[in-house]
């Protein structure tokens, strides 16, 4: 039915030449004459312009209305739709464009694949997963970097502290042996031969602070065993050899105890220069005066006393010290009695022996050298008899002189509890008066002071036993 009137309605739809006539493919045009076709002929005439004027009159509202609001927008879209037309051209040809480089971007992918193929080695990939290790390992690397910052912060917190920073010196010794772990672990690493080399430096200035405590005053047993034992985890090559016993020798740690103690020793004797001086300016008016004391007379050299006194006491302390510090350090008991022991062995006949004292080769033309506390007595006697030939003659009364003397067996009494008595050194420290001495037939003042000492330590050891001390009392 839309057809048919389609037909007889067409001339009157076009009133403008230059716009096309509607279709029936149209919706809008389908759907009114659809609607045409059911209308009586008298509403043609009666409603259908008054509902074609109100649709006319409501359509141009709306379309004012929208203009209103989307003025700008409308605005847009036309200026868009004029550029649209340049636009497109534009679009094509980056489209062709894009097609030529198609095949350079398939010749640069596979260049790529062939450059950083992982089937083969390749230095590019390798620096790449290095870097890639190194950034998700880098609170390890950071941490392996502070070690040698830590280690000499703990050296030198330890110095400052004294004796109390034993716990730091502690932990500086087990960051070095982690260092020297991972040296051991990675020996072709740079950075861990860097942090090493560094490392070793720090464990340099700890072992001169160790050695420089050593030569301190007032080091005790616990304090030196400390030492000795941070030394032998620091230079292991100091160390000595192992006995088949399984028991450590000494080493050239010993040596390097008893050089430092006996730094300190002289260090201890030389504050008494004061003294020394004026001993000395004593010695040199004796030798000066014109009048030679006769025999007999023992007045002069209160000065030289004040000094031997003072010297024999520091020497006795501190070398008691040292020798008693050193056996309690380095134990020799096992050292002195092999020979007692094979001894012993053969005399009885048996036939297991002795364990030997150190693994030594026989063919071996350079023995192993002995102990150094067997010598260091000797030094020892040696500066303090040198000392009393020196001073000794210049003290002139009787009572000061055997005093000094006294005190001097005393000191060699202390020392011989150690096997180092040496009191027959006064011997050699006699005035030199000797020829009025056989004119006199005047017993020499050593022998006699040598009687006197044994007679008072008997009585002492009487004394100490129980025994005799009723008689003792009475000879009071």
């Amino acid at each position: 039915m839309a057809e048919p009137l389609y037909e007889l309605l067409v001339p009157y739809l076009v009133n403008d030449a230059s716009k096309p006539a509607p279709t029936l493919k149209d919706p809008a045009t389908s759907k009114y004459l659809n609607r045409l076709s059911t209308l009586q002929l008298s509403s043609l005439d009666t409603t259908e312009p008054q509902s074609l004027s109100h649709s006319s009159h409501t359509t141009r509202l709306s379309i004012q209305s929208l203009s209103t609001r989307s003025s700008k927008s409308i605005i847009n879209a036309a200026d868009q739709l004029r550029s649209l037309q340049e636009s497109l051209p534009e679009l094509a040809q980056d489209t062709r464009e894009l097609q030529d480089g198609i095949s350079t971007l398939d010749k640069g992918t596979v260049r790529f694949s062939e450059k950083y193929s992982r089937s083969t080695e390749n230095e590019v990939l390798d620096r790449r997963k290095k870097a890639l290790l190194m950034s998700r390992n880098v609170d390890r690397v950071t941490d392996i970097l502070d070690l040698p910052a830590l280690l000499s912060s703990a050296i030198s917190s330890s110095t400052a502290q004294g004796s109390a920073g034993s716990a730091n010196y502690a932990s500086a010794l087990d960051l070095h042996s982690h260092i020297k772990r991972l040296h051991a672990i990675y020996p072709d690493s740079a950075l861990v031969k860097t942090i090493h080399r560094q490392a070793e430096d720090a464990m340099q200035e700890m072992t001169t602070n160790l050695i420089i405590s050593l030569r301190s005053q007032n080091v005790k047993l616990a304090a030196g065993m400390r030492t000795i034992g941070w030394l032998r985890r620091i230079a292991p090559e100091l160390d000595g050899a192992l006995r088949k016993g399984g028991s450590p020798s000494e080493g050239s740690l010993g040596a390097l105890f008893l050089v430092c103690r006996l730094s300190n020793l002289l260090t201890m004797l030389e504050a008494l220069d004061p003294l020394r001086e004026l001993a000395n300016q004593e010695r040199q008016r004796l030798k000066s005066s014109a009048s030679t004391p006769k025999s007999g007379d023992w007045s002069g050299g209160q000065q030289t006393e004040r000094y031997l006194k003072r010297y024999i006491e520091i020497f006795r302390e501190q070398s008691f010290a040292i020798i008693s510090m050193f056996n309690s350090i380095f134990p020799q008991g096992e050292a002195a009695g092999d020979g007692d022991l094979n001894f012993q062995f053969k005399s009885l006949g048996l036939k297991s022996a002795a364990p030997d004292r150190l693994v030594i080769d026989e063919d071996d033309p350079l023995q192993p050298l002995p102990s150094a506390v067997t010598t260091f007595p000797l030094h020892l006697v040696e500066l303090l008899t040198e000392t009393l030939e020196t001073y000794l003659p210049s003290v002139r009364d009787k009572s000061s002189r055997e005093s000094l003397l006294t005190q001097v067996l005393y000191c060699a009494s202390s020392l011989g509890r150690l096997g180092g008595d040496f009191g027959m050194i006064l011997a050699i420290l006699d005035d030199g008066d000797e020829e009025s001495e056989e004119e006199e037939d005047i017993t020499p003042e050593w022998v006699s002071m040598m009687k006197k000492h044994r007679e008072l330590s008997g009585r002492l050891e009487s004394l100490a036993s129980g025994k005799g001390g009723k008689g003792l009392a009475v000879k009071a």
